[in-house]
């Protein structure tokens, strides 16, 4: 078994799946968009050049999302996607990374249980906390 988050957007999947992959390395592995689908002709036009499925790809790390439709879309909350990094260098370049033009919550940092952590909202609105463990 494997658990994968998978990221609800408003229309702004693609960016930042591609966002994600300048921040995080990794690749784009499928996406499809509404146009694209067997059900095009079932969805209206303004909504055809948006994502119905992507799938991310970092190392054996899977991170899927879509683009919600409006009516249904809620702003993320309750939850963090959680990014263990194994060097504080890396865990700071990421940070800093997703959260160019975003929301700092809390600065990355050291911790009594980590060498780096930190909390962010993305410019797209999710919440990641990235996390350098120390080892006991």
């Amino acid at each position: 078994m494997k658990l994968n988050s998978y990221l609800m957007f408003n229309g702004q999947c693609e960016a930042a799946f591609t966002f994600y992959e300048q921040c995080l390395g990794g690749k784009i592995a499928f996406k499809i968009t509404n146009g694209e689908s067997p059900m095009a002709k079932e969805t209206p036009p303004e909504r055809h050049n948006q994502i119905l499925h992507a799938r991310f790809v970092v190392g054996d790390n899977v991170l899927m999302g879509s683009d919600s439709p409006p009516e249904r879309y809620d702003q993320p909350k309750g939850f963090f996607v959680s990014l263990n990094i194994d060097t504080p260098k890396e865990a700071e370049r990421i940070f800093t990374a997703l959260s160019d033009k975003g929301t700092v919550l809390m600065p990355i940092q050291e911790t009594f249980w980590a060498h780096r952590f930190g909390m962010l909202n993305d410019r797209f609105g999710i919440p990641w906390m990235i996390n350098c463990e120390k080892t006991p």
